[in-house]
């Protein structure tokens, strides 16, 4: 089962694993899990690092990558329809990567691990 992950999610999982319930870490663990990182996370990551909002023990051009190939974590690209989707989506969130995410995870069928409480207002399936 494909599962697409916020970001939050995956650096909780890499550096905080028990912030997140044991459903989440099931559907990140699984055997039969596929979990996906999308650029728009990496991207998050770039501008939360270089603002000085996020740290991280390596630059992300090294961290992402290596944490990334380490765990085999497959990544979900950003397709203009993806993008394009984001017009569509209700002004429930007003984050850019979050609505980015909901867009992808609408768009690729996938459900989206995610603790923040306003994914549920839109219609994706959301595992908290």
């Amino acid at each position: 089962m494909r599962v697409l992950l916020d970001t939050h999610v995956w650096l909780w999982w890499l550096t905080e694993p028990e912030r997140l319930t044991d459903k989440a870490l099931a559907a990140i663990e699984r055997a039969d899990s596929i979990p996906l990182f999308s650029v728009a996370s990496s991207w998050e990551i770039a501008i939360k690092y270089a603002i000085g909002k996020l740290p991280l023990p390596e630059p992300p051009d090294r961290f992402v990558p290596r944490r990334l190939m380490r765990d085999d974590i497959d990544t979900l690209p950003i397709e203009h329809r993806h993008a394009l989707h984001v017009a569509d989506l209700p002004l429930h969130h007003h984050d850019p990567f979050d609505r980015l995410l909901i867009a992808q995870a609408q768009l690729e069928k996938i459900p989206i691990v995610s603790v923040d409480s306003k994914f549920a207002a839109y219609d994706v399936e959301v595992i908290s």
